[in-house]
């Protein structure tokens, strides 16, 4: 008898990658040291912007273990210009960005010279040794001022500070109506500025590159969750044949699209190990990463709600503004892009209006940080719709209630222009508020309020959904994406019956080697155990387009689906050939292939040594059991979820307490679910430190002030609540596995949660905002504002 396999998917599997990874027993990039490998240090500027009119780099050349010095001059040939892949306008600004500054630098943390030596203390020690003169140059930090006609600007040859100006309007999409008129005929209207902070990705394992030119490819080893976008872009930009690059990313340590980039240091090194013909190394040290590394967020919102007096919505305009630091990086113009089509998040509005302006500052580039654009317009939109419901005097809930689709209404046409497949937003809120405990908070809420209690308790809510599993290529191609969106995957069933996936998908934490075991486990019929997963190399899978934006399992994790399928379709043929029946009278299930009716059959590891051995094959079958796929879906997928916090305010202190933090997320068919919880958790922690802790700070000389993580505030384990999560599911219709993205949730719903909570605790008091991060001053300050203009009888 043969036994028959427990179900994979739905299981609970500890990752494979654990026992590797927690231990540091694995490969990452800093652990490569080829032999006769030189170790890289790079001089950065400590000024923002300044003219370089001298650089003596002598005595460094002398120094002990040196082998060379080299200036952005010395290479400036060579060098190239770091890519923008996403021109989202056709008359975008967008500036020379070469990786080593050549005459100007334009931030603090620009690369200046490199140093290449035997070890890298000996490459460090000789960084002090270069002597650099600078001519400053006036700075430009604030994205209002920098627009200002007199405005110092960053590029002079630009003639101006704007990047872009890119709009979207509903009236004259079709999608929906006239915002202006919605606004002058509301009969509530509320107007709000948000300030979303600018924030450090400060993932765990930080950046490294290794490049090895002295074999038939360059090799490239790299701390990247790209490596298939970075073989094209240095072929691309450096002129070296694709054909002669390979790139390996090795398990990476985190990312949090702090590492979906082409950085100027993988092209530093690049070019240096082609011209010294050696094996470089750079692994950067955490007060590089904090400067040089691209921030995210970073945008003033501003805000306009029309609504009824019973609470229905009748029109939203947005207007940002959006800062990219001193240059353009790979996706950068297009992140607060993305949040365009998320503004209208789960409700019916039908009047919509959104432009965003993009800013050229003398601070580090800004780029994609988790959630891209998604969580700054949710957090935007859940902030408008609590003030709108004291504006009206209904509770927030009741107002989400009143406007969002309700579940019949899917699939749903959205004022944006997307298409939301499947939702249930009232099953997951029901939830939600039951494991809360809604109604019983609110009146410890109002007693407390009763007694005048210095400790408020505030309650926050965040209702979201999110367009994830960025790929469809035609959807990317008409916003002017530099890229597709598909994702690819090959099977090779081996002569043994075990199998190797190879996934173009390449992980950074999330457990594609264990999902993936799951998902092919079960389409096949074979023991998990039995599936290898290979991944991260441009040889071993050449075709692929990476991992950012949720979009592993609801694309790539597809691709490996209608691989296995593929493959089963192969197989079956062989099978009849060998049961000597019709194709038509095999059937497929558990791993074997029987003939219909009867009790023959064989296994797919006897079809697997069959096809490898091909002494008897059908005509015009290959000696093989592999198979490809390639999936380009539809439409994106939609998360959503329903998210509820208790905090305690200490009105007399400032402190905040999270006191309860409830989430229900529906993210379609889950696969591992002890996966999707830690990525759940991990979002989470991100989302609340936004609101919290976490601020990228400069002085007015451009230098970053929270360089360190003694003064970068991310928050341990021990700042965090206990978190009680729950699922409902509703599947999706893009894809055959009903999947939808779970990696940004959590960062996306949480901050306004936190921060709707602090605000509601505070609102009787006359607070209407606290700006983020909701810090113990900041907390202070905002009431101690509220009661001075009560004192006065002023207005807020």
């Amino acid at each position: 008898m043969t036994s028959v396999l427990e179900p994979e998917l739905g299981r609970s599997r500890k990752r494979k990658e654990d026992a590797r990874l927690i231990t540091g027993r694995t490969r990452w990039t800093d652990n490569l040291t080829p032999a006769g490998t030189l170790h890289l240090a790079i001089l950065r500027s400590p000024v923002a912007h300044a003219r370089i009119t001298s650089i003596d780099t002598d005595a460094a050349r002398r120094m002990s273990g040196v082998v060379a010095v080299l200036t952005g001059r010395d290479i400036a040939d060579e060098q190239g210009s770091l890519p923008c892949a996403w021109p989202i306008t056709e008359d975008m600004k967008a500036p020379a960005a070469p990786p080593m500054a050549v005459d100007t630098v334009r931030f603090a943390g620009d690369a200046i010279a490199v140093v290449a030596a035997r070890s890298a203390a000996e490459a460090r020690d000789a960084l002090d040794a270069i002597d650099v003169d600078y001519d400053e140059l006036p700075v430009v930090l604030d994205m209002e001022a920098a627009l200002q006609p007199d405005s110092p600007l960053v590029h002079e040859d630009l003639g101006t500070n704007r990047n872009a100006t890119w709009t979207f309007d509903s009236g004259e999409a079709g999608t929906g109506g006239d915002v202006e008129q919605a606004l002058r005929s509301a009969e509530v209207r509320v107007d709000r500025t948000f300030r979303q902070q600018r924030l450090i990705p400060a993932f765990m394992e930080p950046r490294s590159v290794v490049v090895d030119p002295t074999g038939e490819q360059i090799t490239v080893w790299s701390a990247t969750q790209v490596p298939h976008i970075l073989r094209l872009m240095l072929a691309m930009s450096l002129g070296v044949p694709e054909q002669k690059i390979r790139v390996i990313a090795p398990d990476v340590g985190g990312g949090f699209g702090g590492k979906l980039q082409v950085t100027p240091e993988e092209f530093i090194a690049f070019v240096l190990a082609r011209k010294l013909g050696r094996p470089v190394k750079w692994t950067e040290s955490r007060s590089e990463t904090m400067v040089s590394a691209h921030h995210g967020r970073d945008q003033i919102q501003r805000l306009s709600l029309a609504a009824t007096r019973d609470g229905k919505i009748t029109g939203l305009k947005v207007e940002l503004l959006a800062d990219m630091g001193a240059y353009l990086r790979l996706v950068t113009p297009g992140i607060p892009i993305l949040g365009a089509f998320m503004f209208n998040a789960i409700y019916k509005i039908p009047a919509y209006h959104f432009t965003c302006t993009n800013v050229f500052t003398n601070k580090t580039p800004t780029d994609a940080y988790r959630g891209a654009g998604r969580p700054e317009a949710t957090f935007a939109i859940e902030r408008m719709m609590d003030e709108l419901a004291a504006e009206l005097g209904m509770d927030p809930m009741e107002l989400r209630r009143k406007n969002w689709i309700a579940h019949e209404e899917f699939p749903y046409d959205t004022v944006s222009g997307l298409t939301y497949d499947s939702g249930n937003y009232e099953a997951a809120t029901d939830r939600a508020v039951e494991l809360f405990g809604y109604q019983a908070l609110r009146e410890e809420q109002e007693e407390r309020r009763r007694r005048g209690d210095p400790v408020q308790l505030g309650i926050g809510i965040s209702t979201f959904t999110e367009m994830c599993g960025l790929a469809p290529s035609r959807v990317l191609g008409s916003l002017s994406y530099g890229a597709g969106g598909w994702e690819h995957a090959a099977i090779r069933v081996l002569p043994t019956g075990k199998v190797e996936v190879v996934t173009g998908s390449s992980p950074h934490g999330q457990g594609h080697e264990t999902a993936w075991s799951q998902i092919v486990a079960d389409r096949l019929g074979v023991p998990f155990e039995d599936v290898e997963v290979l991944h991260g190399d441009t040889q071993v899978s050449p075709k692929g387009l990476d991992t950012y934006g949720s979009r592993s399992l609801a694309v790539g994790g597809v691709a490996v689906v209608n691989a296995a399928d593929k493959v089963v379709e192969k197989a079956k043929r062989i099978a009849a050939h060998m049961l000597e029946c019709a194709e038509d009278d095999v059937e497929f299930a558990a791993g074997r292939f029987g003939v219909r009716g009867t009790d023959r059959g064989t296994a797919l590891a006897e079809v697997a040594l069959a096809a490898f051995a091909a002494h008897d094959l059908p005509d015009g079958v290959e000696p093989s059991l592999d198979a490809e796929a390639t999936f380009d879906p539809e439409n994106f997928s939609f998360p959503h979820g329903t998210h509820l916090c208790a905090t305690e305010v200490d009105t007399e202190t400032g402190q905040v307490k999270i006191r309860k933090y409830v989430c229900v997320d529906d993210i379609g068919t889950v696969v591992n679910p002890l996966i999707a919880e830690g990525q759940v958790h991990g979002g989470l922690a991100q989302g609340i430190a936004q609101a919290l802790f976490e601020e990228a700070v400069y002085d007015e000389s451009g230098t970053l002030t929270t360089g360190t993580l003694a003064d970068y505030l991310v928050p341990s384990a021990a700042d965090l609540p206990d978190f009680v999560t729950d699922r409902t599911e509703t599947r999706a219709t893009s894809n055959p596995l009903g999947v939808k993205g779970v990696g940004e949730a959590g960062t996306i719903a949480s901050t306004p949660a936190v921060v709707n909570a602090i605000v509601d605790a505070l609102r009787p008091m006359g607070v209407d905002d606290v700006e983020m991060p909701c810090s113990p001053q900041r907390v202070w300050r905002a009431v101690a504002r509220a009661r001075t203009m009560d004192a006065q009888g002023g207005t807020r």
